[in-house]
């Protein structure tokens, strides 16, 4: 059964920054395509960026590109994601996920934005 269990979210100003952790086990991590996605208050889940199972591509959301870097280490079985510049509207939790679509999710870590 495969497990996800996020890390590394905490309080922040705006222009700060954050790394994001997402420890995976039960599953075939370096095979699997993984992603990250995060549901502000009141919002649906937005996905902010996937990774293939090699690390060679990779995706971002128009909304965090250039501020966010997803990256992963295979052989500890986990998953990155880098924030910076954040702003007040990147307040959420955020959750790692396995796969392109669908797929488990870990329990998420928060992540709140402000002065």
């Amino acid at each position: 059964e495969a497990q996800l269990v996020e890390s590394g979210g905490g309080l922040v100003q705006p222009g700060g920054s954050l790394r994001l952790s997402c420890a995976a086990s039960g599953f075939a991590f370096s095979n699997s395509a993984m992603r990250w996605v995060r549901q502000a208050p009141g919002e649906g889940l937005e996905s902010v960026s996937s990774i293939d199972s090699g690390g060679g591509r990779t995706h971002y959301a128009d909304s965090v590109k250039g501020r966010f870097t997803i990256s992963r280490d295979n052989a500890k079985s986990t998953l990155y994601l880098q924030l910076n510049s954040l702003k007040t509207e990147d307040t959420a939790m955020y959750y790692c996920a396995k796969g392109w679509l669908g797929g488990p999710r870990g329990q998420g870590t928060q992540v709140t934005v402000s002065s």
